[in-house]
């Protein structure tokens, strides 16, 4: 899976607290494993009636909208359960990065093994890009990882903060699979250096 560099895409403001990952994805789509397909099941509470028609006030049912690669949010989002399947929605809907107040911890660090850059503002911007993203003519924003901004459609730059590793880690598309691979030779040598001290100990699993 690709990492994360940049996005310039229209921001879908989505003006509610507390959103859960049962919000994001309902319980009844986590039958799959697999992360195609899921960006149609995305919100599906909020975006479809009863009869799975479109609500046509639902932000993402809306043009330019539906095209979103970036969403804001308010505070703690992504609470609830751990859910993996709700990251793997939005990127497959197109959303790479999800700008709020706060997120919740577990679906925080879901976001960098999914390479969705999640980014943390004070309430205060949050609240102009909100306002940015309901204007069609405004909604649309450059979100620059390397720089740590965002471009907003007045030209204005707003700066974020980020950890350096999570940093490091998106742009260069290296999840925890990848990460502990970077360490293969040490680990290879400590597996060596474990056989002289507890040789019948063997180093392969059998198969069953």
């Amino acid at each position: 899976m690709a990492g994360f560099t940049s996005i310039t895409a229209p921001a879908a403001p989505l003006p509610l607290a507390n959103v859960d990952t049962d919000k994001i994805l309902a319980g009844e789509h986590l039958k799959t494993i697999s992360r195609s397909g899921l960006g149609a099941k995305l919100f599906s509470g909020l975006r479809y009636d009863e009869q799975g028609a479109e609500r046509p006030d639902f932000i993402l049912n809306r043009d330019p909208w539906r095209r979103a690669g970036i969403l804001i949010a308010l505070d703690n989002f992504g609470s609830g359960s751990s859910r993996e399947h709700a990251p793997w929605a939005l990127r497959d809907f197109g959303i790479t990065c999800v700008i709020a107040p706060s997120f919740a911890d577990i679906f925080h660090n879901n976001c960098f093994k999914n390479f969705i850059l999640p980014i943390v503002l004070d309430r205060a911007l949050v609240d102009q890009l909100l306002d940015d993203a309901a204007d069609p003519s405004r909604c649309r924003m450059r979100v620059d990882l390397p720089t740590q901004t965002i471009a907003r459609a007045n030209g204005e730059i707003v700066d974020f903060e980020i950890d350096a590793q999570q940093k490091d880690a998106l742009l260069n598309g290296i999840d925890e699979i990848g990460g502990s691979l970077a360490f293969l030779p040490q680990i290879e040598r400590w597996e060596r250096a474990s056989q002289l001290i507890a040789p019948d100990i063997p180093l392969d699993v059998p198969s069953s």
